[in-house]
């Protein structure tokens, strides 16, 4: 018979093995944007970003932001922001209002890159003056794997589903490595309706890996095939178009959460409809439900990962071999609380391709 003792070091053993990324623990951000200008338009740029900073300073939950300037290339600038917490700026960021409010900064810039880090550690200034207790800062170091994961979902034409399907489960995939520093490990693709969802991993730079996908001949030849299909339309000929396109597709990772790294298990995707505005409350209690199973032997989840954008959320769970039934449930005090913010049942996806890259 297992004692208590033995059953709290296997706990202890499992939370110290454990891989958990999250957006969720409260702690502040800081967002860095590295912007690359078009020569001659760095005038054009700075006064677009004067005018986007006065509406960011409107929006809830950003602190402050600066503009600096590269003393070695005028044409490369880098953009901070400090957030009280991830979700106002990711709630932001996915939204159309942001869509709308970049769009000036377009015609002057030939290239971005965001990155998100929660604040660990700081010096100086008031807030590292105060107790540790009253500061906003994680409370200590995530473990990761080194996978990045993300996902894009977008919508199909109401009738079309059966051909799409067709076309996004017969194609080549693409060549695994990226570079020396990149390696594509997974894509699993599933639909509900007609609506697609397809998630990445990515072990290295997950924008390189994109980029890499996009240009391989195979990949666009499907990206064409379904053009036709597609509810919003776009033009892959045309740089706005995909770029529009594809930031609206975007359906970021917001926590993830590895129970047993080395276990092979089914993979399957859950669609949560969320109320308007209670998508991010949604995701999080789906990520207080999934720390708990992690701690739970006997759950047969043994991944998940949440994706989040507007009122969409998508749980993607690698379970148990003929336990995948339970991952629709919310766990026994949770039903009632989760029922207020969903504008329907949750529903399994159905899978269309799930694809490991062999030398990942």
């Amino acid at each position: 018979m297992t004692t208590i003792s033995e059953k709290l070091s296997d706990q202890l053993t499992r939370q110290s093995k454990r891989v958990s990324q999250s957006v969720f623990d409260g702690s502040r951000l800081r967002v860095v944007l590295l912007v690359d200008v078009y020569d001659g338009a760095q005038q054009q740029f700075l006064e677009a970003y004067e005018q986007l900073c006065n509406q960011v300073a409107q929006v809830p939950g950003h602190v402050s932001d600066q503009l600096c300037q590269s003393i070695e290339n005028p044409s490369q600038w880098l953009i901070t922001s400090e957030w009280e917490s991830a979700p106002p700026f990711l709630t932001w960021v996915n939204s159309e209002e942001h869509v709308r409010m970049v769009e000036p900064l377009h015609s002057c810039v030939r290239d971005t890159r965001s990155l998100r880090f929660h604040i660990v550690r700081e010096t100086g200034g008031e807030e590292a003056a105060a107790p540790a207790s009253h500061r906003r800062l994680q409370a200590s170091p995530r473990i990761g794997d080194g996978v990045i994961r993300h996902a894009l979902t977008f919508t199909v034409k109401p009738g079309s589903e059966r051909e799409v399907a067709r076309i996004l489960a017969d194609y080549a995939s693409p060549q695994a490595r990226v570079d020396d520093a990149t390696r594509l490990c997974r894509t699993s693709l599933f639909m509900h309706g007609n609506r697609v969802v397809r998630a990445i991993e990515v072990r290295g730079d997950l924008l390189a890996a994109l980029r890499h996908v996009a240009r391989q001949p195979e990949v666009r030849a499907v990206e064409e095939a379904i053009n036709p299909y597609l509810e919003q339309e776009r033009d892959l000929n045309d740089q706005e178009s995909a770029r529009v396109f594809f930031t609206r597709a975007a359906l970021p990772a917001v926590h993830h959460v590895t129970a047993e790294e080395h276990t092979e298990g089914e993979r399957q995707a859950l669609y949560y409809p969320a109320r308007p505005g209670a998508g991010m409350r949604l995701a999080e209690l789906l990520a207080q439900q999934d720390e708990a199973a992690a701690d739970d032997p006997d759950s047969p989840v043994l991944r998940s990962t949440i994706f989040h954008r507007d009122d969409v959320v998508v749980r993607l769970v690698d379970v148990r071999p003929g336990q995948g039934g339970h991952t629709v449930l919310p766990e026994p005090g949770r039903q009632a609380a989760l029922s207020a913010l969903l504008d329907g049942e949750p529903v399994g996806m159905d899978l269309v391709t799930d694809r490991r890259s062999p030398d990942a």
